[in-house]
């Protein structure tokens, strides 16, 4: 948890050094149990409810021996940024996620307490960056991959880390956030259960005039609390002129100052 408030700081004490870029969408993907079509996702946030938790995404991109062993999280997470990314192959990519890999972290610690031995692949598959190495390697990519997390900020972190590579002379950038449900010992930790408890979402931006993300004083939270992170990305591809979560207000160009 320490870990998380830090990565939240460390963002925030960025954003108020720099200022940063404001961007366009260029393409977006989202994916979750029964959701995989953009069409249906705009009808989705549009008229939210609730979804299963379990599901697997398709990621026919990757071949069936590597896919096997992505966890249905890491698969939704891959195959948002895919689809996001497209075939503008290069680039920096931010993988961004408040819990990550946790169900399987958990699954270790048991068997540690079993005095089990552990699995090699388990431990490299449970890491923050663990996506993002998978996407690389699928991809054959050796781009600029990065991964975050800033507790229920994370999607923020992630724009933060992506805006300051678009400041940095990154022709564009795809920011892929993803969580699933939490296991049981952690359980008690969720915010309400959202109504997409296993999702990913992603969007590949570049420099442009029509959003931008700014730090203010604290203020509540806009819009339907359960949407967690999905609150973001209905803004994104939506019409409102502005979402204010906590520390950080997201605004289209109508609303700009």
């Amino acid at each position: 948890m320490w870990g998380f408030k830090f990565a939240a700081a460390v963002a925030l004490s960025f954003a108020h050094r720099l200022a940063m870029p404001s961007f366009r969408i260029l393409r977006w993907a989202a994916w979750a149990p029964g959701l995989d079509d953009p069409a249906h996702w705009l009808d989705w946030l549009a008229a939210p409810r609730a979804l299963p938790a379990d599901g697997l995404a398709s990621l026919s991109e990757v071949p069936a021996m590597a896919r096997r062993r992505i966890d249905p999280l890491g698969r939704a997470a891959l195959q948002v940024a895919f689809q996001a990314q497209g075939a503008d192959a290069g680039g920096p990519v931010v993988f961004a996620s408040r819990w990550g890999e946790i169900a399987r972290s958990v699954a270790m610690l048991q068997q540690l307490a079993a005095d089990e031995p552990l699995s090699p692949t388990a431990f490299s598959l449970s890491v923050h960056n663990a996506q993002s190495a998978q996407y690389s390697i699928a991809r054959g990519d050796r781009s600029n991959f990065l991964a975050v997390a800033a507790g229920a900020h994370s999607a923020e972190a992630g724009f933060v880390e992506a805006l300051g590579l678009l400041a940095d002379g990154a022709e564009q950038v795809t920011v892929v956030c993803s969580d699933g449900p939490l296991p049981a010992p952690y359980a008690d930790l969720a915010e309400p259960p959202g109504l997409a408890p296993l999702r990913a979402w992603a969007c590949l931006i570049q420099p442009g005039s029509e959003l931008s993300l700014q730090t203010t004083a604290p203020g509540p939270t806009e819009g339907n609390a359960a949407l967690g992170d999905l609150a973001v990305l209905r803004f994104l591809v939506g019409t409102d002129t502005q979402l204010q979560r906590g520390r950080w207000r997201w605004l289209r160009a109508s609303a700009a100052p």
